[in-house]
């Protein structure tokens, strides 16, 4: 009985972290500036060749988000974002990635 009792426990708890970050990814995506080019929730960049990022996978999203900030990623798009990423750590490039792979 313990096992499942553990297991409701520990899926309830991740739930609640998709959640929060879920919750932080939106407000992280406002006050880092995303929501400047790329949209309220990402589906319409400022520019018609900005990215959609609502509905993206997670990974993808970090995974673009870490090679800007590096410089691995060095295009005329990602000029305007290379300025803007020293002020987003890795958790916040997660919670803004969860919040927009939530979206549809």
């Amino acid at each position: 009985m313990k096992p499942i009792i553990t297991s409701i426990f520990l899926g309830i708890a991740l739930v609640g972290q998709t959640a929060i970050a879920e919750e932080n990814g939106a407000g992280l995506y406002k006050s880092k500036t995303c929501v400047a080019c790329h949209g309220a929730e990402g589906k319409k960049g400022l520019l018609p060749t900005y990215p959609k990022l609502n509905g993206q996978s997670k990974e993808y999203l970090v995974a673009q988000m870490k090679d800007i900030k590096s410089g691995a990623r060095s295009n005329g798009q990602t000029a305007a974002m290379k300025g803007i990423m020293h002020l987003v750590s890795e958790d916040d490039m997660t919670s803004i990635a969860t919040w927009l792979s939530s979206l549809q």
